[in-house]
């Protein structure tokens, strides 16, 4: 009975906020406007001081996923990561970057392997949003790039593709779980 009601009045309101929208004055000059790069669009570039950080937003404000976050961008996939989800995303650290073989990073970021990387990054997305000891109940888990990753439990640490989880974010639409490596997807 309550949804049929809501149904009745979210027309009336989305009329309204369109009816506001044209009233407001549009500035000539655009001063007070941010500069925001043509790449910059969609809901990944909205700002909210008010909710809990996406797992984006997470990864972006920690110093110890930088090579992360250029990957993501380098691979045009914020967008993706600020979806509703639920996302559990295993996000390596800089130093599990570091680790990869020399010159791998560089490559990787080079805008004619772009495919390449966003199959990697989606190799460490899970739907989901399960803390570190519910994951101990899986063997495998399916990732965004249509594989699975095992998981291996050894005394308290879990490990996801062979990644030890160190560290658990909690996400306004998902979980990051901090990774000591770069889970690799197994070639066929």
């Amino acid at each position: 009975m309550k949804i049929i009601n809501v149904l009745k009045v979210l027309p009336l309101i989305v009329l309204f906020v369109f009816s506001a929208c044209k009233n407001e004055e549009k500035q000539d000059s655009p001063v007070n406007e941010p500069a925001v790069a043509a790449t910059q669009t969609g809901q990944a570039f909205i700002e909210d001081d008010n909710s809990t950080p996406n797992v984006l937003q997470i990864a972006m404000s920690s110093p110890d996923h930088t090579t992360l976050v250029a990957a993501v961008q380098a691979a045009s996939l914020e967008n993706v990561l600020v979806n509703a989800g639920p996302l559990m995303v295993f996000a390596p650290t800089n130093a599990a970057f570091d680790a990869l073989p020399a010159g791998t990073v560089e490559e990787l970021l080079k805008p004619e392997n772009k495919q390449q990387l966003a199959a990697i990054l989606k190799h460490h997305v899970t739907a989901g949003n399960y803390e570190k000891n519910f994951i101990k109940k899986f063997k495998k888990l399916g990732q965004a790039d249509d594989t699975n990753v095992t998981v291996e439990v050894k005394g308290e640490d879990v490990y996801v593709g062979g990644a030890k989880i160190i560290a658990s974010i909690k996400a306004g639409n998902g979980i990051v779980h901090v990774v000591d490596k770069v889970i690799l997807p197994k070639s066929n």
